[in-house]
C-alpha cells in the first residue's frame, strides 16, 4: 500500500492542495501561495455529532425550534423579523467606525435570556472592550440578569480555542468581532485569507445550529461599501445586515448622527424594513418614531426646488424633504448627480416630464438629494420626485403643507401605492394640510377617510394643475427662470 505522506501543499488563497510545491497555484492563479502544511485525516470533523444521521417527517418537528429571542434593542428586532432567530447566524457589516463592536455589544447585554452571551473579540483586549462597556453604561444588569453579569469575553481568533470554550460555556447567543480575525491551523497557516474566513465561519455556524445557539459575525467591507471576502459567506449564513450612515441629520433635536441598519439578506423575515439609529456618547440609541427624524424645519414658505414624500420603510412610514436642482448642461450630453435616489430612476422621471409637460430638461443637470441623507428605494417617491424636479425647472415652490405620494409611469399615469391610508394618517398627526396622491380606488382599498384636504390625481398634468392652478406646458415657465 502506498504510504501517505506527511506534508503536503496548500494554497493559502483558495485551500487547493499539491503534493509538491509550485510557484502558481492551479485552481486560483494566484503565485507564491503554496504553503507546507501538515497532511491532516481525511475523516471530516463533526464536533458533538454521535452516530449516523437520521430524518424524521416535517410534522413531528417541534415548532418551538423555530423561536425568536428578543434582543432587547427594538431597531435591531426590527430588521431581523422580530428577534434572533435560534440556530441562526447574522452577518454585520459596515465601514470602519460606523458602530458595528458597539451594536453587538449593547445587543448582548440587552438581549433577553437568561443563557450566557459570548463575546470574541479578535481586534480589542479584554480591558479595551470593558472601557468601551463602561462608557457606554453596560455596567448594571438588564432585564432577567443580564447587563455585562452574563457574558463571557474571549480575546482569540484561533478557532480550536474558541471551540473548546463554547463547549464549556454553553452560550445561547455568540458575538465574533470579527470574521476577519478568524484562523484556524486546518486551513492553512495564514490567518485572513478567504479560505481561513469560509472555514472558521462554517465552523462556528455548524455549532450554534447543532446547540440551539444563536451567532452574529461582524465584517469589514471594502472600498466599494461590499463585505470583504467571497460572496460564498454571505450564502453560508441566514441574515446579512449592513450599517450605513449618513451626514449631519436635522431633526428635532438639532443636529444628530443617524445610523441605518438595512437587511441585504433575510431568510427569517423582510428585507424592507430598516432600523434607525443615533450616535451618541453614550452609543447608540434606537429611534422608535421617525415621522419628522428627515424633515428640514423651515419658517414660511417653501424654497422652489423641494418637495415632501412620504415613503415605506418596511412597515413604517416616514417623510422624507426630496430636493433639486437644475442648471445649464455644462457639455453637450446633460448629467444627473444623485446617490440617495438612483440616477436611472431620476432620469425615467425627467423624461416623463419633459414628454408629457413639454418641460425641457434634455440640456439641464439634474441634482437629486434627499435631506437627511437616507437612501429611497421605493418607488411612491417618484411622484413627488417630478414635482420637485418641476418646481426647481421652472421656480415655482411647492405648498408647504403638502405631502406627496406615487409612482409615475412612462404614460404619465400615476399609479396607486402601497399602504396610502398609514401615509395619510401619518402626515396628518405631524400637521399637514394636504396629500397629494394617486386615484380614489387607492384609498378606498386601504380604507382611509377623508383625513386632510385630499388631491386626487390620475396623471402629472392633473397633478401639476392642482397643486399650482394654471397651465402646465413648458412654454408657461416663468421669463426669469433657467
Amino acid at each position: 500500500m502506498k504510504k501517505q505522506k506527511a506534508f503536503i501543499f496548500k494554497c493559502s488563497a483558495c485551500g487547493h492542495e499539491e503534493p509538491k510545491w509550485l510557484g502558481r497555484c492551479p485552481e486560483c492563479g494566484e503565485w507564491n501561495t503554496l504553503v507546507e502544511t501538515a497532511n491532516s485525516s481525511p475523516v471530516t470533523r463533526t464536533p458533538g455529532r454521535k452516530g449516523l444521521p437520521q430524518s424524521l417527517p416535517l410534522s413531528a418537528v417541534d415548532p418551538q425550534e423555530g423561536s425568536r429571542i428578543p434582543s432587547g434593542i427594538g431597531e435591531l428586532d426590527r430588521v431581523l423579523g422580530g428577534g434572533i432567530m435560534k440556530r441562526s447566524a447574522v452577518l454585520v457589516g459596515g465601514e470602519p467606525g460606523i458602530g458595528k463592536s458597539t451594536l453587538l455589544l449593547q445587543a448582548a447585554a440587552a438581549v433577553e435570556t437568561k443563557g450566557r452571551v459570548l463575546y470574541i473579540s479578535g481586534e480589542e483586549s479584554a480591558g479595551q472592550v470593558r472601557l468601551r462597556a463602561d462608557r457606554l453604561g453596560l455596567s448594571g444588569s438588564g432585564k432577567n440578569g443580564g447587563g455585562m453579569e452574563r457574558i463571557e469575553i474571549v480575546c482569540s481568533g484561533n478557532l480550536e480555542e474558541i471551540e473548546t470554550i463554547l463547549n464549556a460555556v454553553k452560550p445561547v447567543l455568540v458575538m465574533v468581532d470579527s470574521a476577519q480575525t478568524l484562523f484556524s491551523a486546518d486551513a492553512g497557516s495564514v490567518p485572513g485569507t478567504i479560505n481561513q474566513m469560509k472555514y472558521c465561519a462554517f465552523e462556528l455556524i455548524s455549532w450554534v445550529k447543532e446547540h440551539d445557539a444563536a451567532l452574529f459575525l461582524v465584517a469589514h467591507v471594502t472600498k466599494e461599501g461590499l463585505i470583504a471576502g467571497p460572496k460564498t459567506l454571505e450564502h453560508m449564513v441566514d441574515t446579512v445586515l449592513y450599517f450605513e450612515q449618513n451626514d449631519k441629520t436635522a431633526g428635532l433635536s438639532g443636529t444628530q448622527d443617524c445610523r441605518f441598519l438595512r437587511a441585504a439578506k433575510n431568510r427569517f423575515g423582510s428585507v424592507d424594513e430598516i432600523g434607525i439609529f443615533t450616535m451618541s456618547e453614550k452609543g447608540l440609541t434606537a429611534v422608535e418614531d421617525a415621522g419628522l427624524l428627515f424633515l428640514v424645519r423651515r419658517e414660511g414658505d417653501l424654497p422652489a426646488g423641494v418637495a415632501t414624500a412620504a415613503v415605506l420603510e418596511g412597515t413604517r412610514t416616514i417623510l422624507v424633504e426630496i430636493q433639486a436642482l437644475t442648471i445649464p448642461a455644462k457639455g453637450a450630453v446633460s448629467r444627473v448627480f444623485s446617490d440617495k435616489i438612483d440616477s436611472g430612476r431620476v432620469s425615467r422621471v425627467a423624461a416623463s416630464l419633459e414628454k408629457h409637460l413639454g418641460l425641457r430638461l434634455s440640456d439641464q443637470d439634474l441634482y437629486v438629494n434627499v435631506a437627511g441623507g437616507i437612501r429611497i428605494t421605493e418607488v411612491g417617491a417618484e411622484l413627488a420626485l417630478a414635482c420637485a424636479l418641476y418646481s426647481a425647472r421652472t421656480g415655482l415652490a411647492l405648498p408647504a403643507g403638502l405631502v406627496i405620494a406615487g409612482e409615475l409611469s412612462l404614460t404619465g399615469e400615476i399609479r396607486p401605492v402601497r399602504r396610502m391610508a398609514g401615509r395619510i394618517k401619518t402626515a396628518t398627526n405631524l400637521g399637514f394640510v394636504s396629500f397629494l396622491g394617486p386615484a380614489p380606488e387607492a384609498y378606498a382599498a386601504d380604507g382611509a377617510g377623508t383625513a386632510g384636504d385630499l388631491l386626487i390625481v390620475k396623471d402629472i398634468k392633473t397633478a401639476i394643475k392642482l397643486i399650482y392652478g394654471t397651465s402646465v406646458r413648458g412654454k408657461d415657465i416663468p421669463q426669469n427662470s433657467p
